[in-house]
């Protein structure tokens, strides 16, 4: 079973991590318990939209980035082979219009 928390607390880490900063720097700076961030980056608690959103700022970086991320990686587990955030295509893949094109002439 896929645990939304735990890709949320992995995502948060590597982005903790990319930017050089401790998790207590992080955890003053958007005003968290060091003990509770902790519990979330290991995917133990659930944070709060509010506590996400406090995060994403101490770490400079938009929540939409972070949860994009995170549908990224939820995609993958989920065994799709590209990941659909920000892609919007801009046609309609053949073998989805293949079967309704003989429907729509069959009407005809």
């Amino acid at each position: 079973m896929v645990l939304v928390r735990q890709e949320i607390g992995d995502v948060l880490r590597d982005f903790r991590l990319q930017k050089g900063r401790t998790l207590r720097q992080v955890a003053g700076d958007a005003s968290v318990a060091l003990g509770y961030l902790s519990e979330v980056e290991r995917g133990q608690k659930e944070a709060s939209s509010e506590i996400l959103a406090a995060v994403a700022d101490a770490l400079d970086t938009p929540l939409s980035v972070i949860m994009s991320e995170v549908s990224d990686r939820l995609a993958v587990i989920e065994g799709l082979s590209v990941p659909l955030s920000g892609h919007v295509p801009d046609t309609v893949p053949a073998e989805l219009v293949s079967g309704y094109r003989s429907e729509l002439l069959a009407q005809r």
